[in-house]
């Protein structure tokens, strides 16, 4: 099983996952179709299903002309929002494409009809591999947008319950900022500085290009601490992804999967675990307010180059 990771938009990731043996292929939470397209014909596959994990525009926007230039693909997911879905799956529901396997997992809390994705391959020496959307990411998790503290943490216990060996592919390219969180958090955890000096000392190529955007409503902050705009450029396959991690590390350095580990209780003065994720979810909202709030200006260029507006014909 290969996994192509697709760097799009601000600081999104799909992903297309190959079975090597059928050149089958599966994408993963397809935002811009034509940049899919160009690696699904580079790599010599054939695409035959898209996974969505939830129905927000950056994961889902581009079923819609995907579907269009693939008549008959498979659109999948468990929120009939999703754009152009042709069937809805169910939680513990599993699926096939070639040699692997995909177990659906319902994942409530950033929405309530987001699902995560467990593929593995029979007898393959390949590790597992979860696609969390924004259900889990490096170092932290989505926002709990609808859903309780609750769900979100029973969504979290249920991922962190899969094979330590598991690789992690999430939706966003969050990490520098969710690991300055995460040592906020815990400033004594030596699992959390190693992982942050790792992460500040990736080539900043691509994900220095980007304007805010940590899903939290702040700003990625630079390496030295400082904050704001980057500059305006498209992520390419230049960008250096810190994807993936692997559940076992997150385990050891993620707040929202340490809530019963003493420091994290400790930080938030909370003992009940989903308690402890939503005082988690308010700190970190604090931690990111101290980022600039993002300019319209900056904004509307970025939706420019996505193509997603376009420019107002002249009178």
């Amino acid at each position: 099983m290969k996994v192509k990771v697709i760097p799009v938009l601000e600081d999104n990731y799909m992903y297309l996952v190959i079975e090597e043996i059928t050149r089958e292929a599966v994408a993963v939470d397809v935002a811009v179709p034509k940049r899919l397209l160009e690696i699904v014909g580079r790599e010599g596959v054939s695409l035959t299903a898209v996974l969505t994990t939830h129905h927000h525009w950056d994961h889902a926007r581009g079923n819609p002309e995907l579907a269009r230039l693939r008549p008959g693909l498979a659109v999948l997911g468990a929120d009939e929002r999703i754009f152009s879905l042709t069937r809805r799956l169910a939680h513990g529901e599993e699926l096939r494409f070639g040699a692997i396997h995909v177990r659906c997992l319902l994942t409530p809390g950033h929405t309530s009809g987001h699902m995560s994705y467990f593929l593995w391959e029979d007898d393959c020496p390949d590790p597992p591999a979860l696609f969390s959307g924004d259900a889990l990411s490096v170092a932290g998790c989505g926002s709990c947008l609808e859903g309780s503290a609750q769900q979100m943490y029973q969504s979290l216990a249920e991922l962190g319950t899969l094979p330590p060996e598991t690789k992690v592919f999430c939706g966003h390219e969050h990490t520098l900022s969710n690991l300055e969180f995460a040592q906020k958090v815990e400033p004594c955890n030596d699992h959390v500085r190693a992982k942050l000096s790792w992460a500040k000392a990736r080539p900043l190529s691509g994900l220095g290009k980007r304007v805010g955007g940590t899903g939290f409503g702040g700003f990625q902050r630079r390496p030295n601490g400082d904050q704001g705009l980057w500059s305006l450029q498209k992520r390419d396959e230049d960008d250096v992804p810190t994807v993936p991690s692997t559940l076992g590390e997150e385990r050891l350095y993620n707040p929202f999967l340490r809530v019963a580990e003493e420091p994290v209780r400790k930080f938030t003065g909370k003992a009940v675990p989903a308690d402890v994720l939503e005082a988690l979810y308010k700190e970190r909202a604090r931690f990111e307010q101290a980022g600039e709030p993002r300019q319209p200006q900056a904004r509307a260029l970025l939706a420019l180059q996505w193509g997603l507006l376009s420019a107002a014909p002249h009178e």
